[in-house]
């Protein structure tokens, strides 16, 4: 039986799981919309969510989870500056995934999240 079984392994070792979705989320937080596989985008969901709820806290040990988990980025100012503030009055779904059809190479399903009231000047910014 599969009961408690949360997530999936993606074929990555645990380290390698971990830093994988620290950097998509460092981009999803950076870029405010990212393209990734459609089971990446579910799980990464409610690591994100996770995360701007801490930065709406807003207190030293918060960042310091956020650090944590981020590295020390510029992601993590721009989420406890600018993203928790524009999510201050909403009590959780802070992002969305879209279906975006099918990858050419091996037919993976696609998807797009994105940060609901995204900044639509964030997408590419250096």
């Amino acid at each position: 039986m599969n009961h408690g079984i949360k997530g999936r392994k993606f074929g990555r070792f645990t380290g390698h799981r971990r830093a994988l979705f620290a950097n998509l989320c460092k981009a999803l937080i950076k870029h405010e919309q990212i393209t990734t596989t459609l089971p990446k985008a579910k799980d990464l969901r409610p690591i994100v969510e996770k995360l701007i709820s801490l930065s709406k806290r807003g207190d030293l040990h918060a960042r310091r989870q956020a650090i944590a988990y981020l590295g020390d980025a510029p992601e993590v100012r721009k989420l406890f500056d600018a993203v928790a503030g524009r999510y201050k009055e909403r009590n959780g779904g802070y992002t969305r995934i879209l279906k975006a059809g099918f990858r050419y190479g091996d037919a993976a399903p696609m998807a797009v999240i994105e940060l609901v009231d995204r900044d639509v000047n964030a997408k590419g910014a250096a």
